[in-house]
């Protein structure tokens, strides 16, 4: 028999009935996964080193090389960086960062379930940069601050971060900012140094930016966002994903890419689950 629909609730059930919930603490010590969460609530970021060991981290400098080209388009993006975009088509290596089980643990507890990739991308800051703008990464969503998470981001350090190579400058408190409170020179800011095989993981509302590159080398890094399900993401990886790559990319990747449904029915595609689309050759 079919169920009576009475509210929007009782439509979980339905397509709905496939989206995945939290997956306890990934394997990641229950005590260090609540004082992350401590630090990420009191400062709005926190360091995690010893994620990817030195081999890992080679690996990536030797896959993505090939793949750095042009530098950026503008200050924001870098005139002196190079960037990489629609990642996971061009590359696997980053795989193992997007879906590292001590940043999905803590993912897991800051966004609903279902939460999307927003955007990947690999930048390498060169000598000669400019600090970049200092900005949070959800301000382009239209909600007042200080609100709920929407969105969270890492950065990865395939090199080392350093004060003098480009290491992301972060103002630590600013997560809880208003609407309309932008930072001075009275703000205390910390440069997120750290040793190659670590991310720095943020809110989406900490104010932070690309160092400036006072080195004579380049700084090479991985960035990926995530943000609530029911929001639009940055990059349309339905678009630039292929389906050869979605269906070979684990199944947490697979979901973030938005291959997934918020219940009731976001996210579905000619009123069916989207992960149908992959069962078409």
């Amino acid at each position: 028999m079919t169920p009576e629909v009475r509210k929007l609730e009782d439509l979980a059930g339905d397509l709905g009935r496939t989206h995945r919930a939290t997956d306890g603490d990934r394997g990641v010590d229950h005590g260090l996964l609540e004082a992350d969460l401590a630090t990420l609530d009191r400062d709005g970021y926190v360091v995690l080193t010893g994620l990817l060991t030195p081999e890992q981290c080679a690996d990536l400098r030797t896959e993505v090389a090939p793949l750095l080209g042009r530098t950026g388009r503008n200050s924001f993006e870098g005139h002196h960086t190079q960037r990489i975009y629609s990642v996971l088509d061009k590359t696997r290596a980053v795989d193992r960062l997007v879906d590292h089980p001590r940043v999905l643990a803590l993912l897991d507890r800051l966004l609903l379930p279902n939460y999307l990739l927003s955007q990947l991308q690999i930048i390498n800051i060169g000598p000669g940069e400019n600090a970049q703008l200092l900005h949070p990464d959800d301000g382009m969503y239209p909600i007042a601050r200080p609100r709920p998470e929407l969105s969270a981001a890492t950065i990865w350090a395939i090199d080392e971060f350093t004060e003098d190579n480009g290491a992301t400058v972060v103002i630590p408190g600013s997560h809880r900012w208003p609407d309309g409170r932008t930072p001075t020179d009275a703000d205390a800011r910390r440069s997120a140094v750290m040793p190659a095989g670590s991310c720095v993981l943020f809110l989406g509302t900490l104010w932070h930016g690309g160092g400036a590159n006072r080195s004579a080398a380049p700084r090479l890094a991985a960035t990926a966002q995530y943000c609530q399900p029911w929001l639009r993401t940055q990059e349309a990886f339905t678009l630039s994903t292929s389906r050869d790559v979605v269906r070979a990319v684990s199944g947490d990747i697979r979901r973030m890419l938005g291959y997934s449904i918020h219940p009731p029915f976001v996210g579905m595609v000619d009123g069916m689950h989207p992960e149908r689309l992959l069962e078409i050759t």
